[in-house]
């Protein structure tokens, strides 16, 4: 791991006290390609963590507040007559940013999250006929609450299959609050991050990532995972393929995160519930989960 990766993890750090795991798996999502989606509670740090992690990485940060009333072209942006030139000129959403953050997203309607569906799968937004493609790298952070559904619309399969991974920061441990405190008072610590690294080594990075080697028998492995959800009495929808190749870019990543240039069986373990549970319809009442830890539990490990 290179001494930009290391200073960006220490950074990110100084603004998240006590998530190393979440930081790691944040990383891992920005590294794979993919985008992560955060289910907590409020007030937990999600929107912290996207505000350090655009900072750090020197990128551009939009935050979109999902609400009913949020119509698709808030978020992509829409063609606006200009009666100087006589032609319409486009006015870009917040969509066109290296970190997007979608607060809340399940508070907005369907056809709002809709927007949201090819930009995340092809880095770009068609409008009226024209394609045009956001900033390089790409990455969105969504956020909902997993306690209270009034007022929400669940994201539909389609959404969810398109976020690399889901995790959640929790509370902090005693120790770890008790730091929080003590710094907003400590004017030593550095609250205003410095970028660390740029866009383009970020780019760079994520190809790195998919030069990480994954032996035949670690793909098996994965594969046997993904394809026992499909084939579960107690799953009503499995893993799709999508989910399957999120999964071994995410592998990638986490290996080059542990300075290896190579996948580990270990690496789909501590995966495979923040990749494989947020892509599963559970039956019977079961825990998306339970399912995937009962999954490690049984298929036997190369």
């Amino acid at each position: 791991m290179g001494d930009r990766v290391a200073a960006l993890i220490t950074n990110l750090n100084k603004a998240i006290v006590g998530k190393d795991e979440a930081i790691r798996l944040v990383l891992v999502a920005l590294f794979s390609g993919g985008h992560a989606l955060l289910e907590d509670v409020p007030g937990v740090g999600k929107t912290l963590l996207a505000k350090s992690l655009a900072r750090c990485i020197d990128g551009k940060f939009q935050r979109i507040q999902c609400t009913p009333d949020l119509l698709p072209t808030d978020i992509t942006g829409t063609n606006i007559w200009n009666p100087k030139s006589g032609e319409f000129q486009f006015m870009a959403g917040p969509v066109f940013t290296h970190v997007l953050l979608a607060d809340e997203i399940n508070r907005a309607t369907p056809r709002t999250q809709s927007a949201l569906l090819e930009v995340m799968e092809e880095n770009q937004v068609t409008l009226d006929g024209m394609s045009r493609p956001v900033p390089s790298p790409f990455f969105a952070i969504a956020t909902q609450n997993p306690v209270e559904y009034q007022g929400t619309f669940p994201l539909p399969e389609a959404q969810m299959d398109r976020f690399a991974l889901s995790f959640s920061l929790g509370y902090p441990s005693e120790a770890e609050e008790l730091q929080m405190l003590t710094r907003l008072s400590d004017s030593a610590e550095s609250r205003d991050l410095q970028p660390c690294i740029t866009p383009e080594e970020v780019a760079a990075i994520q190809q790195q990532c998919a030069a990480v080697r994954v032996e035949a028998s670690v793909q098996q492995y994965l594969l046997a995972l993904v394809r026992a959800t499909r084939q579960h009495p107690d799953i009503t929808l499995g893993v799709s393929p999508r989910g399957a190749v999120a999964f071994q870019r995410a592998a990638q990543a986490w290996a080059f995160l542990s300075d290896r240039d190579y996948v580990l069986p270990d690496d789909i373990k501590a995966l495979a519930p923040h990749v494989l549970a947020h892509r599963l319809i559970p039956a019977g009442g079961h825990r998306a989960t339970a399912l995937v830890t009962g999954l490690l539990d049984t298929i036997a490990v190369p």
